[in-house]
């Protein structure tokens, strides 16, 4: 029975994972996109800072898939080692995105 949770929670990790890398592939490639049109367009500094905002709110939701999947992951792996990396993991990555969220907050406050 344990082996069978395991697997399963295995294949969710992955999949978790997935969507993430998934979302930051997306986000890099609109950025990419978008900045490479201000090139060729009108360089307005209000456009410049909705591209950063928007690709800023995707980081976010990878950082918060990604911190799921660790999460899940604990849930079949969870000696103290294991414990305290994935402690390790979610205090950089909820430190990362405080910043990237006030950083947010600064941007759109700066409309």
């Amino acid at each position: 029975m344990e082996g069978w949770l395991a697997e399963i929670v295995h294949t969710i990790v992955v999949v978790i994972e997935c969507m993430a890398v998934l979302i930051i592939a997306f986000a890099a490639a609109e950025a990419f996109v978008r900045v490479a049109a201000l090139a060729f367009g009108k360089s307005d500094e209000s456009v410049r800072r909705a591209i950063y905002i928007r690709f800023l709110h995707w980081l976010v939701a990878a950082l918060t898939f990604q911190l799921a999947a660790d999460i899940a992951h604990t849930a079949i792996d969870a000696g103290w080692e294991q414990l305290g990396q994935v402690a390790a993991v979610a205090a950089i990555r909820t430190f990362t995105s405080y910043f990237l969220e006030r950083d947010i907050r600064e941007a759109a406050a700066e409309k």
